[in-house]
């Protein structure tokens, strides 16, 4: 059987917990900052947890990331 590929993309742009939980950036924070409020940007600061529906479809791309 041949191995399976990890998507490039995905590798970038996530991160596993040590739990197996998957970890990424806050959306939102690129560009348009004047119009955010800033309890938005406080709140979008550093990485957080997705949910276990969005979870599901990344650990597709990353087999071997557990």
């Amino acid at each position: 059987m041949p191995k399976m590929k990890t998507k490039s993309a995905a590798k970038k742009r996530f991160s596993m917990t040590a739990t197996g939980k998957v970890k990424a950036g806050a959306a939102g924070k690129r560009h348009g900052m004047i119009k955010r409020t800033p309890k938005f940007i406080r709140d979008s600061a550093g990485t957080m947890i997705l949910c276990e529906s969005d979870a599901k479809i990344v650990k597709k791309y990353m087999p071997y990331a557990r």
